[in-house]
């Protein structure tokens, strides 16, 4: 508990966290005005027969099947959004409905995959490496304490820093976006489910959650994804000397799994790489899997995977290597 502690005091005198607490009240009201103006503008085309404006999504979508110009992979998202807004309009529900409760569900969607995983690689990408940099790991490791402690120590640090995130991105959002939107819609339905089966939407799993459940599953998800993404960031950091590097590879990989998962459907084996597996919450909305093969479990299972062999080769490492040199 001393060495968890000592590494808490460390974290806050770096005020990483403050800044990510920063970067959130800095770009959430960007984004929740941008998206009042967006529904301002949508308000004055369809005034607010919110049914009229899901049938013009339903109708251009529909058009856009036929194009050539259109990638055939675009148009498999295309056909489960189709299927996803009739279904919306056949039980009477708006899929968009203003609240700040839709905003932070829709926020942490396209925040999974790369926004919020960047925030956590910040936190954690230089955690040894920094104490190499500044030559205050040979102060610590002079400690009678055995190595794998000091790294566990850190290693649970970073854990609550991790959950103390998604927990932040999660209540700023709400908060700030609710001054836009109001603060109601926890019991608006929200249906989960589709799946893309050939070129027809199965839609016999779909079942509608209230949003306040759906919220708390998309959460849990996020931040298991936090939760790999830190521990990779650690092993980066005990293998690697520099801060600037450690910082680098992560970042570099982060990204790079961003664009693979937009254009590597027939590279079968990317499916095995984590950065093409941190968009768990895209199985809650039903989005077609970049990878054919791939499914909620599956992604769960490489992530889990990766976690674990980073988690044996920062411990081996940090344990054995002679970090005075």
């Amino acid at each position: 508990m001393g060495l968890v502690q000592n590494e808490t005091e460390k974290m806050i005198k770096k005020k990483r966290f403050y800044v990510v607490l920063l970067v959130l009240l800095v770009l959430v009201p960007v984004f929740s005005y941008a998206q009042m103006k967006q529904a301002e503008s949508k308000r004055e085309k369809y005034g607010t027969d919110w049914r009229r404006e899901v049938q013009q999504a339903i109708t251009d979508n529909q058009n856009s099947l036929g194009s050539d110009r259109v990638p055939e992979e675009w148009k498999k998202y295309r056909q489960v959004y189709i299927q996803q807004m009739k279904y919306y309009l056949e039980h009477n529900v708006n899929p968009a409905a203003p609240g700040g409760v839709t905003f932070t569900r829709e926020f942490l969607d396209n925040a999974a995959t790369l926004f919020i995983p960047l925030l956590i690689m910040g936190l954690g990408s230089d955690i040894v490496s920094a104490e190499r940099t500044t030559g205050t790991i040979k102060m610590l490791l002079t400690r009678p304490v055995r190595r794998w402690k000091i790294l566990l120590s850190k290693l649970i640090t970073l854990l609550m820093f991790v959950s103390l995130t998604v927990l932040a991105v999660f209540v700023i959002c709400y908060l700030i976006s609710g001054m836009f939107f109001g603060y109601k819609g926890f019991q608006l339905p929200v249906f989960t489910g589709f799946r893309l089966d050939g070129a027809s939407v199965d839609l016999s799993s779909v079942h509608a959650v209230p949003q306040w459940k759906y919220l708390f599953m998309q959460a849990g998800l996020v931040w298991y994804v936090g939760v790999v993404v830190a521990i990779l960031a650690l092993m980066v950091s005990v293998l690697v000397r520099s801060t600037a590097a450690s910082i680098i590879i992560m970042m570099s990989s982060l990204i790079a799994g961003n664009i693979l998962t937009n254009m590597a459907s027939a590279w079968t084996s990317a499916k095995y790489l984590f950065m093409v597996n941190l968009g768990l919450t895209d199985y809650l909305a039903g989005t077609p899997v970049p990878i054919e093969g791939m499914s909620l479990g599956f992604s769960l299972i490489v992530l889990g995977i990766w976690a674990a062999c980073s988690l044996i080769v920062s411990f081996l490492v940090f344990t054995k290597q002679d970090i005075l040199n």
